[in-house]
């Protein structure tokens, strides 16, 4: 078994479809793939590398197209789930493995379910953290059917015109990441204006976010800094571009309505992450079982906010740690 002190750290740039992508490896034996969401980086791993290589697994965690020291297209529509499973086989490829077990937080989630869905031969297992799994279809495409006023939108429109979240989010990229990583964490008050997936019209994101007055315990400055470096060198577009393309991926999955993810799954989630109670998110939550006929469990974790792995790494890794010994 490998051991945390005899397992270092490595960073690589691998050529995967067509793009370079950075990845962060540790450890050694059957391969974890570690997918990131928005706004983050292979960081928001730190905790599950270690833990993964110690139990004897190479753990592997790309910065995703668009981000950090991968490759960021400029061309909006070269960010479809298509391209970014594609990302992910392309990797496998490169990295000289046949399969792996899959885990994706946020929209490195989506990434992680279609990646079950689509090529079961390469993804043998697959976990999601905070966004379940929801299946292609539905009659409308899917800005349409997304809430807005004269005074607000949700914030998936609000990040549909390239450069207007852009100038927003790029304002002061210390304040952004700050508030935005605050806000819907575990540790935001209770009571008192939250983020409910609204964005004001007049006053942006960033602004309509309170700034806390202290980190909370999972994230110190090292951490807050780390992400800050990297988003001020990179900008957000890479990100937002992801978000850009939801209308285009309910087109391109459209073949897939109705089909299963027949692989072992798992979900885990805080019962305090704003993606949970966001309209419809419940149904998806309810109807995985019949989604992922494999589902192993579904669990909610007391108090956690959004950032499940960095929030909570004590239960996500002896929950997927144990999944893992299951397979």
């Amino acid at each position: 078994m490998t051991s945390e002190t005899t397992a270092p750290i490595e960073h690589r740039t691998l050529r995967a479809n067509g793009i370079r992508m950075h990845v962060v490896e540790q450890g050694s034996g059957p391969l974890v793939l570690l997918c990131h969401g928005f706004p983050e980086s292979w960081y928001s791993y730190r905790h599950q590398l270690r833990a993964l290589a110690a139990a004897g697994y190479r753990a592997v965690a790309p910065d995703m197209r668009g981000y950090g020291d991968t490759d960021r297209p400029t061309a909006v529509d070269q960010y479809t789930l298509l391209h970014l499973v594609g990302d992910m086989v392309g990797l496998l490829d490169a990295l000289g493995e046949q399969t792996a077990v899959i885990v994706g937080h946020d929209w490195g989630a989506p990434v992680a379910w279609h990646c079950a869905l689509l090529r079961p031969d390469r993804f043998r297992a697959v976990v999601g953290l905070s966004v379940p799994y929801r299946a292609p279809g539905g009659q409308q495409r899917p800005t349409s059917t997304m809430p807005q006023t004269d005074e607000s939108l949700f914030y998936q429109l609000y990040f549909q015109e390239p450069g207007v979240a852009e100038a927003d989010l790029e304002r002061d990229p210390r304040q952004t990441l700050l508030r935005l990583l605050f806000a819907v964490s575990g540790d935001a008050p209770r009571s008192g204006p939250g983020f409910e997936g609204m964005v004001s019209r007049r006053q942006g994101l960033v602004a309509s976010l309170a700034e806390p007055s202290a980190l909370p315990e999972w994230l110190d400055e090292a951490d807050l800094a780390t992400y800050v470096a990297q988003f001020e060198r990179t900008g957000f577009s890479g990100g937002l571009s992801w978000y850009r393309n939801i209308d285009r991926n309910w087109e391109l999955l459209a073949p897939f309505k109705g089909k299963t993810i027949d692989v072992p799954a798992l979900y885990i989630a805080g019962d305090r992450d704003p993606v949970v109670h966001m309209p419809g998110v419940d149904r998806a939550i309810d109807e995985l079982g019949s989604r992922a006929p494999q589902l192993r469990q579904a669990l909610l974790l007391s108090g956690c906010g959004h950032w499940t792995q960095q929030e909570r790494p004590r239960e996500v890794n002896a929950a997927l740690l144990g999944f893992l010994r299951s397979l």
